[in-house]
């Protein structure tokens, strides 16, 4: 009776232990859920970020198509960021505080990404009259800017400020453009192939470069995946 139960135990427990060598991992696997970097549409954000005229929409938002002109006086448009990631932010060859900070942050990036084909950048004067294509010349030579992966540009006043609001949703401060306006902000914004945006980071901390880092992989994965 004893060697009985001591086989017919022995057996249950052989069966138990091969079924959940068996099971487990295909129940995990069956429970576990890619993790994606966010899309962000106007009604996700922060609403002092949105424009009033766009805080309705949930859905579909991408970044408007720009017109732009580099540090070497080539016409930039989103053809030249067809099917690529970047990172886009503001800033002005002027600015003594937090544009040093983010200027730094994006050359380490640049260098970071240096071999990647798929990863651009893309950096927009808030004062285009000031900075012109000479201006912004010299300013990318000094930040050891690759004219292949990264963009300084300038441009029409009121184009770059609309995209600052409407598309990229990164300024805090309303207002239209105009001679009087002015806006600054340290954000870098991550934008994927399909012109969403994946993910906002301040490009002044080191601990948000280093986020921005790991969403870059994971966006990465998406691609890879597809």
């Amino acid at each position: 009776m004893d060697l009985k139960f001591f086989k017919k135990s022995r057996s249950t427990f052989i069966f138990l232990l091969v079924f959940s060598a068996v099971a487990i991992p295909i129940y995990y696997n069956l429970l576990k859920v890619e993790k994606k970097l966010k899309v962000y549409h106007p009604a996700d954000v922060n609403p002092r970020l949105v424009d009033v005229s766009i805080k309705h929409i949930t859905r579909d938002h991408t970044i408007a198509d720009f017109e732009l002109i580099n540090q070497n006086g080539d016409l930039i448009t989103q053809k030249d960021y067809e099917n690529k990631i970047y990172i886009a932010d503001f800033f002005f060859t002027r600015c003594t505080n937090i544009c040093i900070a983010m200027a730094y942050n994006m050359s380490e990036l640049q260098e970071f990404y240096k071999d990647d084909d798929d990863i651009m950048f893309l950096s927009h004067s808030v004062t285009p009259n000031i900075d012109s294509v000479a201006v912004l010349k010299e300013y990318s030579i000094n930040k050891g800017v690759n004219d292949k992966k990264w963009n300084v540009t300038t441009g029409n006043k009121k184009h770059i400020y609309e995209l600052a609001r409407k598309s990229y949703m990164a300024i805090i401060e309303a207002g239209d453009g105009g001679e009087d306006d002015f806006i600054h902000t340290e954000q870098f914004v991550l934008v994927d192939k399909e012109k969403r945006i994946r993910g906002y980071y301040d490009g002044t901390e080191t601990e948000d470069m280093e986020k921005l880092k790991k969403d870059m992989a994971l966006l990465k994965k998406e691609y890879t995946r597809k």
